[in-house]
């Protein structure tokens, strides 16, 4: 999970909300975003999966806000080197 302190709160369900936990995306979340059009659409889909908000509230969210996300987001689907503990053969 990843905590994305709001810089910029927002009001959702007739509350603030001053902080965003993203959980880590299943497959299935990769599955649901891959029908959306649209790159912000598929960023907006996943954000609202992952904190369990709705789609409008990511929506609401500040620029700066949106974009630490965002970056939440790469982070859980960049693919990096392999994590086995076996050197690689070069």
């Amino acid at each position: 999970m990843t905590k994305i302190e709001l810089k910029h709160p927002i009001t959702a369900d007739g509350r603030e909300v001053a902080e965003l936990t993203l959980r880590r995306p299943k497959v299935r979340d990769l599955e649901r975003m891959d029908k959306v059009s649209g790159e912000m659409a598929k960023a907006v889909t996943m954000i609202a999966d992952l904190a369990e908000i709705a789609p409008d509230q990511v929506r609401e969210l500040d620029a700066e806000d949106f974009a630490a996300a965002a970056e939440a987001l790469g982070d859980f689907l960049a693919v990096g080197p392999p994590t086995s503990g076996k050197p690689s053969a070069t």
